[in-house]
């Protein structure tokens, strides 16, 4: 746990109204929090064989992460350098030995070099490594593979998480397996930060999320946002539990001997600003991470992954796990929607944060750090960017 306190006085207003609708603040953020900061795209086993690939669409970039022949995992635009297409259409798959642009039949080694474009008499003489797809800004974090877009204030992912280090080495992440099917999808009706303003705070978990309750009782806990990371960890209860799924996962569960006694029974999660949440179990490992489209359109994604060594007991265990999160998925949804719709009400004059909700403020405060002019009135059309240029060049930040 953090050593840091709630302290007594703090702002308990939470971000301004028109933060959420303002068209032109979604455009800034799509420019310096997506594109500047790091997005998990995969698990290397999720590209396990040579050939093996996963694209992912975020904020209008397209980035694809592929095996090559020598065995190395490597990220780039997912772009072909003659007319733009995507050299791969699919969400994933495999190319058996190269990647052939299905526009005009352009081919580039797995290593991302150009083999060649089709009819190459009608061009000129084309540098493979200058033409090749272009690389993206990528880090591999105990198997992980997060990319970035554009240069930007976050230091390597190792860094960002090594004070969780000690307590995540049991997990052994770099061996996980993607579970097959279990990715998804979600289109949300709200604005990216709403998604966050729910999922930062379990002061609504009671209520709110009956699986969770009957999981955890009162051993649930957040800890603010402190150098781009947040910790939330969730103590199973004792007795007896109430809900079908949460009564037989506690029965089935035997969590295996490499965790500690706090973690065979707990669930941890861990956030990576500004939209990355992973949920440590006993039985598997989540990742969930919401993307802005427009205002009102959001959408979510995750996955689970398992170990290799999963046998029949732990594989039940994970399906109920899963159940229970598919199940809190759902209920935040609809509390999300609600907040988004509220921005939009006569009756809306702000809100009061709880001091079990200082996780929100905490993640407000990142954001007004990249974003001052949401400390302020709602700056005229067309002066969004420059005013908050100004004020962080005014503060001694660069923009």
């Amino acid at each position: 746990m953090t050593d840091i306190a709630t302290p007594s006085d703090w702002d308990r207003s939470g971000l301004p109204a028109w933060s959420f609708f303002n068209p032109e603040l979604l455009d800034v953020e799509k420019e310096q929090l997506f594109r500047a900061h790091w997005q998990m795209i995969c698990h290397v086993n999720d590209v396990a064989e040579v050939g093996d690939y996963i694209t992912a669409d975020i904020v209008g970039e397209r980035a694809l992460v592929v095996r090559g022949k020598d065995n190395v995992v490597r990220a780039f635009h997912n772009l072909c350098r003659h007319r733009g297409s995507r050299v791969v259409a699919d969400d994933k798959g495999t190319c058996k030995s190269a990647i052939i642009c299905p526009f005009h039949g352009w081919v580039y080694n797995l290593d991302g070099t150009l083999r060649g474009p089709a009819q190459p008499k009608t061009l000129p003489d084309l540098d493979p490594v200058e033409f090749g797809l272009k690389p993206l800004d990528m880090e591999i974090w105990q198997g992980f593979v997060f990319v970035r877009f554009k240069a930007g204030p976050q230091g390597a992912v190792a860094e960002i998480m090594a004070r969780y280090m000690p307590e995540l080495a049991q997990y052994r992440l770099e061996t996980l397996i993607p579970v097959e099917g279990s990715a998804w999808s979600e289109n949300i009706k709200a604005n990216w930060k709403c998604v966050r303003d729910v999922d930062n705070e379990g002061y609504h978990v009671p209520l709110a999320h009956p699986g969770l309750h009957d999981l955890f009782g009162p051993n649930y806990y957040d800890e603010p946002f402190v150098a781009g990371t947040t910790r939330s960890f969730g103590g199973f209860r004792d007795g007896t539990h109430r809900l079908w799924s949460v009564h037989n996962y506690r029965k089935i569960l035997e969590a295996p001997e490499r965790l500690d006694d706090t973690h065979k029974a707990a669930w941890l999660y861990l956030g990576i600003f500004p939209n990355l949440v992973f949920g440590f179990y006993p039985d598997s490992v989540i990742v969930y991470a919401e993307f802005p489209v427009e205002n009102g359109k959001t959408i979510q994604r995750g996955a689970t992954y398992r170990y290799p060594e999963e046998d029949r007991r732990m594989r039940l265990a994970r399906y109920l796990s899963m159940r229970i999160d598919r199940a809190t998925s759902k209920e935040d949804e609809q509390l999300i929607e609600w907040t988004w719709e509220a921005a939009f009400s006569s009756g809306y004059d702000g809100i009061i944060l709880s001091d079990l909700e200082y996780g929100v403020k905490t993640y407000h405060d990142a954001l007004r750090k990249l974003f001052p002019v949401l400390s302020g009135s709602e700056p005229p059309a067309g002066e969004l960017a420059k005013t908050n240029t100004a004020l962080l060049a005014a503060q001694g930040h660069e923009p």
